[in-house]
This record gives C-alpha cells, structure tokens and sequence, in this order.
C-alpha cells in the first residue's frame, strides 16, 4: 500500500477485518442496503467489481450514503478505471493482475491497493517496487494456502489478501496463516439472496464471516 485511507480507518486495507466481501452487483439501487447488511453484520470494507456495467454507480451511492462502509473498487485492469473509480468515491483498488502501467495509475491515484498476483516472481517484482501488500488469485487453483505457506519463509515482508475458491469452510486455514491479512470472497452475499432483498440473511452471514479471525486466525 502507498497511501492511507482516510481516518478513520487503518492505513491497510488487509486490517479492516478478516473477510472483504467481493459483490457482483446487477442493480446498484442494490448497492446501499446491501452495504449496510455487511456493515452491521461487521464487514465494513467491500470490493464492488467491475464485472457489471453497475459497479460505478454502486461504488458512488455506497460512498455518499454509507459513511461506515470502506468501499473498494475490484477486478480493476486499466488506468482508465483507476481513475474512475477514485472519482466515484472508491477508497480502495484491486486488481486479477499488474502490468507497469496499471500499478503506475494505482499508484498515483491516492487510495491504498492491492495487486493481483499469482507466481513467486510477480511477489518478487512487487517487493522490488516497494509493495509489499497484494491479492493473490486466484487463490485455490494457484495453490491455496500450502502455495502461500511456503511463499512465508523466503518473502516474509509480502502480505497478502487471497481470493478465488475461498469459502466457509476454508477462509479460516487462510487466516491462520502468518502472511495473510485478511481473505476475499462472496459467500457471505449469494446471489439468491441479493436477488431476494434479504438484507437479515446477507447481515447474518457477515457475522459469522466477521468472526473467523477469532476461530482460526490471528489478531493483527
């Protein structure tokens, strides 16, 4: 990370809580209850992706309307969107994957980051360019938490935020990893519940997401 988010908030987004839930939005008039379900449920850092033509809208209406949420921008490619969504009120970025390019516009764009990568060299460019924060995707099929496991010992100063495949049932073996921060994943906000409006179910679940740092990680 380069710069901090805005108080009063921690200088990491890796810190904000265990889970950051990663939401696929349709219809951004879901975006504000859905925000609030996770907040109250303990969740308050949120990456809305860029998946869906909604994902500005959503970021703008979570960030004017949502003050305790930390709403983040994901699946973030290009400068272009960088700067997008910084102007929609994103308080964080992040990305699959990096190019020079892409980390030169994060970089710059005043809100904390966090880089995709997936391969021991991309952790090695990174720390080489002074980031030592990253997301690591797709987390399962790049070798889980055995993969990260051995990542610790050679590169002890790379955190990471995996993500992709995570679950219930497997986000606390991530957390109780000693160079992980916090996981990512979307299983705290099913579709069918999005779909449905059922802010109680979404609220509920964030709970007991928000407390798996307790059951099988380690406070930071």
């Amino acid at each position: 990370m380069t710069s901090p988010l805005p108080c009063p908030s921690p200088a990491s987004v890796l810190d904000l809580a265990p889970v950051v839930p990663v939401v696929v939005l349709s219809d951004p008039a879901d975006a504000v209850p859905l925000a609030r379900a996770l907040v109250a449920g303990g969740l308050p850092a949120i990456e809305v992706t860029l998946r869906t033509p909604a994902a500005p809208e959503a970021i703008r209406a979570v960030a004017a309307e949502v003050p305790d949420a930390v709403v983040g921008a994901g699946t973030v490619i290009t400068p272009e969107q960088v700067d997008a969504c910084v102007a929609a009120g994103a308080r964080f970025l992040v990305s699959p994957g990096w190019t020079e390019a892409l980390l030169t516009a994060m970089r710059g764009s005043g809100v904390p980051f966090l880089p995709g990568v997936s391969t021991t060299s991309e952790v090695v460019a990174l720390l080489e360019r002074g980031v030592r924060e990253m997301k690591f995707f797709p987390a399962q099929a790049a070798g889980g938490t055995a993969y990260l496991r051995s990542l610790a010992g050679p590169l002890p100063q790379a955190r990471f935020c995996p993500t992709g495949g995570i679950g219930a049932a497997t986000a606390a073996e991530y957390l109780a990893l000693p160079n992980v921060g916090c996981v990512g994943g979307s299983w705290m906000v099913p579709a069918d519940a999005v779909a449905a409006g059922d802010w109680a179910r979404i609220e509920e679940l964030a709970r007991a997401a928000a407390g798996l740092r307790g059951a099988g990680g380690t406070s930071r």
